[in-house]
């Protein structure tokens, strides 16, 4: 039997993930929306948000600890660059700094110390820069009906080897970057109709 003991071991397909249907397309137009073209994509996995911002014209930098998504995203871009790393080691290894933006999709509810994804993110970041971050929606008519339907054994399930560890919520997620030294400056529901979201994306910028 497989398992999974860090996230080195994560394995990445060549496929697009399924959430690209829904994330990319407002990653991008909040990406634009800010004037951001130097952007670091934390969890990059196999490279497909990279090649979707890339051909709208942002130089993107990909990080990822896996190594078969860092293999496959090299294969997908082969002039990018990216790195077989992750948020608990050093960004100092990144050679490229003052990044417009920093965008993790989906990555947040995976770690089990979530701020260092986002001091990681600061540290690499312009003075004015901005953070992205996406990451399954929570909120009371969602929960509500998760309960009505009883489907929280289904949501919550301890059976994926490598899920989800933190279940965010607006508020929640609202205030790890205000105690992180970042500002909310908006809020964009993705995928599905509206406080049903599948996912919530944040854009945050750095306090001056």
């Amino acid at each position: 039997m497989n398992k999974i003991t860090s996230e080195s071991d994560y394995l990445h397909g060549l496929e697009p993930p399924d959430s690209g249907n829904f994330i990319h397309e407002p990653v991008k137009k909040a990406l634009q929306n800010l004037q951001a073209k130097f952007v670091l994509d934390i969890g990059c996995g196999n490279g497909y948000l990279a090649k979707y911002l890339k051909i709208g014209g942002v130089n993107v930098v990909g990080i990822d600890p896996s190594e078969s998504g860092i293999k496959n995203a090299r294969l997908l871009l082969p002039d990018n660059r990216f790195y077989c790393m992750g948020i608990y080691d050093n960004p100092d290894d990144i050679e490229e700094n003052n990044f417009d933006a920093v965008v993790s999709t989906e990555v947040i509810e995976h770690l089990f110390y979530p701020r260092e994804l986002l001091r990681f993110a600061k540290s690499k970041l312009n003075s004015n820069g901005y953070l992205l971050l996406t990451t399954p929606y929570h909120g009371y008519l969602k929960n509500l009906t998760l309960s009505i339907f009883n489907a929280w054994d289904s949501h919550h399930t301890p059976f994926w080897d490598g899920g989800h560890i933190k279940f965010w919520s607006r508020r929640t997620l609202s205030r790890l970057l205000m105690e992180e030294g970042f500002e909310v400056k908006d809020f964009i529901g993705c995928g599905r109709f509206p406080y049903i979201w599948k996912t919530m994306l944040l854009v945050a910028q750095l306090k001056n």
